[in-house]
């Protein structure tokens, strides 16, 4: 599967940004729910974290390009978790 066009691939990775996000604040015991703010603020840090990650790794194409971006953004998700524990 290959992306020809980057909006797709930027989509895909801000996409997948918000719902581990979400799913992250999710997790935490907190009585009152995940805060709208905090959830889009680790959004885009996670989504700028994998967009540097999906810009400069000019040697892969394709699928695998886009997989290390959403696997740049599972590894923050679950170094937070077990570190913010």
């Amino acid at each position: 599967m290959y992306f020809k066009s980057k909006k797709i691939s930027y989509v895909l990775l801000g996409l997948t940004s918000l719902v581990s996000s979400r799913g992250f604040f999710a997790l935490l015991n907190d009585p009152e729910g995940p805060n709208l703010l905090i959830v889009s603020v680790l959004a885009f840090v996670m989504f700028t974290l994998s967009i540097a990650v999906y810009a400069f790794t000019l040697s892969i194409s394709g699928l695998k390009r886009l997989l290390l971006g959403v696997g740049i953004q599972m590894v923050i998700v679950i170094l937070l978790y077990i570190f913010g524990r």
